[in-house]
């Protein structure tokens, strides 16, 4: 899954992007478990429609993971 010397050969750039791909999809699948499993949330949602927005984030980041590591290769 993760070939550390293919990570040594990048340029910066890449290395930098990789990174940040990696923050961006942490985001989106804590904000989707927070969506989940906060009851309290600061804005007036149905616990439906909160809970399938969770799921959404947890899948998109789901699909970001798969793309990311396509890309690594």
């Amino acid at each position: 899954m993760f070939n550390y010397n293919n990570f040594k050969q990048k340029s910066p750039q890449q290395r930098f992007l990789f990174i940040f791909g990696l923050i961006i999809l942490l985001f989106y699948f804590a904000l989707g478990v927070l969506l989940i499993f906060w009851k309290d949330i600061p804005f007036d949602i149905q616990p439906t429609y909160r809970i399938l927005f969770g799921i959404l984030l947890i899948v998109y980041a789901i699909i970001r993971f798969f793309r990311l590591n396509q890309s690594d290769r």
